[in-house]
């Protein structure tokens, strides 16, 4: 446990930062989710909308730190080549 004030207050923020973190991440892999049951029922307008989604999410997660941009940039590739796989 945390004995000095600004250990009490750095375990306060951290365990904030960790629950909008872990938010941020939730909301990520749902919208990659969706991009993924769309492209699968071959639904390829939907699929886009979502995947201009779930690309400002991936986006905005490596901007901040929450993911590597190069991880952001791969997931990004892999939900298109569902999409341009559907013809």
């Amino acid at each position: 446990m945390a004995n000095s004030a600004q250990a009490r207050k750095r375990a306060r923020q951290n365990e904030k930062n960790r629950q909008h973190n872990a938010s941020r991440r939730s909301m990520m892999r749902t919208a990659m989710k969706k991009v993924l049951n769309a492209a699968a029922a071959g639904d390829k307008e939907t699929a886009t909308a979502a995947y201009q989604n779930a690309s400002s999410l991936l986006d905005r997660a490596a901007k901040i730190g929450l993911l590597h941009k190069n991880a952001a940039s791969r997931q990004k590739s892999r939900l298109n080549r569902h999409i341009h796989a559907m013809g």
